[in-house]
């Protein structure tokens, strides 16, 4: 039985692929924000997984447009910012690196998961906006992250005049990685990922959990949360050990992720 209607979920070589399947504009329902919180729920106990990847399915016009506008009435806002608002809670405790491959729009709802992501590839036709203010709403995520991600002034200009901006001024300001051309997307893609499977899964949990407890906190403040995450996390798995054994007896690590 497919656990899925809205999106399709696949595990390839260490990688779990969540792809919104609701094309052409792949707009985002309640329903669709559960599916894709109960795959990221199911890459929990791949302890061997080392990145998540959201892309979307072939034929797709929009990454993601958004959200579903019908669902963003007085009776059903609270379950839908519940739904969406699960999702960044989730891939918080997950703690793996997340590669957001982008074509096509990413608007609303859709920029906002772009932001949340650690590595974001768009293509060169790619566009982004957080477009809620002409709605006469704003953007819950993206109000709360896009600040800590792109800066203040950036945030602020996108957010407030609910702008588009092309993937080039994204790279600019820090909301995408890499801009390639459409046809080098699945090639970058491949190149980051081969990078991500030569290391251990736990060291990268370990690192991106360290990277999130010391966002927003002082220096003295992040020290102490990242020291405990090193020592009291990392430090007790077998690849720390396999990892600083390996350097030492110049020889390729043998990864158990554990």
């Amino acid at each position: 039985m497919n656990l899925y209607q809205h999106i399709e979920f696949r595990t390839d070589e260490r990688v779990g692929r969540i792809t919104f399947a609701r094309p052409p504009l792949n707009i985002m329902t309640m329903a669709m924000m559960r599916e894709v919180d109960a795959a990221l729920n199911e890459c929990m106990s791949r302890h061997e997984m080392v990145a998540i990847v959201f892309e979307a399915a072939a034929g797709s016009r929009a990454w993601c447009a958004g959200g579903a506008i019908e669902e963003q009435r007085e009776e059903t806002i609270y379950q839908m910012l519940d739904a969406f608002h699960g999702i960044f809670r989730t891939l918080g405790i997950l703690a793996k690196p997340t590669i957001a491959v982008v074509e096509g729009a990413a608007l609303g709802v859709g920029c906002e998961l772009i932001a949340g992501c650690d590595i974001v590839i768009a293509a060169e036709g790619a566009r982004f906006g957080q477009p809620e203010i002409k709605l006469g709403v704003f953007p819950t995520i993206a109000t709360a992250l896009l600040p800590r991600i792109i800066g203040e002034r950036a945030a602020r200009q996108l957010i407030l005049t609910g702008e588009l901006i092309d993937a080039q001024e994204a790279a600019r300001i820090g909301l995408v990685t890499h801009v390639v051309a459409s046809d080098r997307l699945q090639l970058k893609t491949d190149e980051i990922l081969a990078r991500l499977r030569e290391l251990s899964a736990p060291a990268l949990e370990a690192t991106r959990r360290a990277l999130d407890a010391a966002r927003g906190a002082t220096f003295d403040e992040a020290l102490t949360k990242v020291e405990n995450i090193y020592l009291n996390e990392l430090m007790k798995t077998e690849d720390a050990r396999e990892g600083i054994a390996a350097f030492m007896e110049k020889r390729k690590p043998a990864w158990r992720n554990r």
